[in-house]
């Protein structure tokens, strides 16, 4: 395994992070249908920690917080505390009532307090912010955000998928006032979602962000063949939203990761993670609820796909409305519309 600095800061992590949304509770959150319980989800974690992956991301919102309370007992079985970076995220509602959710000072304070309970940890290392709040001044999020780090409650922060506009705001924001600034984004970047080339990607670049991938597989998508069906993939109505533009395109990206699968000998879902590693990116967070899929993506560290070959798999993509990057909590909003 290899590992690297995430974004500007010294911390290391591993180029691989496990996503843990598919471990918690069958019973909680709006995919119940596909999630891991805590004794499925062990071996998982186990093999994570066994091949040398340090990083693991979660969020609040996941499985209604039953993801951290899982992650949080499982992996003090297989790792110390301080050979291990937690992520996690905050802004999704937890709950249907007024605060809970969103970048408020009071929602963060209560949200990272809940976190830290259900993990059963002092801090976290990564504490991101799941969304942006057009309802809540950034001057409030990112003072709280700082405020969060001062008070030893997370060693770093980050954010996820927003306007590239609205990240370099709160970076200047953050820089201007002497806060605590982001050190990663965590984006929908894939093989059939490449929007974030346009601007996020290059401002990540130049400013020197780490960029950790969510959904680096799409959803499974180019794990395999196109009519290929699983139970998440038939109930998953956000990952139906993200992938439902340009589906000709969207099949003719899947039949070449086939292809090269087939021609190199490797699992369709190395080559598509060796796509973000031949991109640059610091470390695709990858899902893992069945045999094989750390393996796969272990192996596509040492890939190494050719010039060609990244060309064959990037000229059938067509351009998207961008989806994934805008998530507000809507006046009347239920827990059955959150999703990611």
């Amino acid at each position: 395994m290899d590992y690297v600095n995430l974004g500007p800061s010294g911390l290391k992590v591993s180029r691989l992070c496990l996503g843990c949304m598919s471990y918690g509770d069958t019973s909680k959150g709006w995919h119940g249908d596909w999630v891991l319980s805590e004794d499925e989800s062990r071996p998982f974690i186990r093999e994570a920690v066994e091949a040398g992956i340090n990083f693991f991301d979660t969020a609040n919102m996941y499985s209604r917080g039953a993801s951290e309370e899982v992650i949080g007992r499982l992996l003090p079985e297989f790792a110390r505390r301080d050979e291990i970076v937690v992520a996690t995220k905050a802004f999704l509602p937890w709950q249907q009532a007024p605060n809970a959710g969103g970048l408020s000072r009071k929602a963060l304070m209560q949200a990272v307090d809940d976190t830290l309970t259900r993990l059963g940890m002092d801090y976290v290392d990564l504490y991101q912010i799941h969304r942006w709040d057009d309802a809540t001044p950034i001057e409030e999020t990112m003072e709280a955000l700082h405020d969060i780090v001062k008070a030893g409650k997370a060693r770093y922060i980050g954010a996820s998928s927003m306007f590239a506009w609205q990240f370099a705001k709160a970076q200047e924001v953050a820089r201007a006032n002497g806060w605590t600034r982001f050190i990663s984004m965590q984006n929908h970047v894939n093989l059939l979602y490449r929007e974030e080339e346009r601007e996020m990607l290059p401002l990540c670049a130049d400013q020197g962000v780490g960029v950790i991938p969510w959904s680096p597989l799409a959803r499974g998508k180019l794990a395999r063949a196109w009519d290929e069906t699983t139970v998440r993939s038939e109930t998953d109505g956000f990952g139906k939203l993200l992938y439902r533009q340009q589906e000709e395109a969207d099949r003719a990206i899947v039949e070449t990761v086939g292809a090269i699968a087939a021609e190199r000998g490797v699992s369709r879902a190395s080559v598509a993670l060796a796509w973000h590693f031949a991109k640059d990116v610091t470390a695709p967070i990858i899902g893992a609820t069945k045999d094989g899929h750390i393996a796969a993506a272990v192996a596509a560290m040492d890939l190494g796909l050719t010039d060609d070959e990244v060309a064959r798999l990037e000229q059938p993509y067509l351009p998207k409305t961008p989806v994934g990057v805008v998530s507000t909590v809507p006046r009347n909003w239920s827990l059955s519309q959150v999703a990611e």
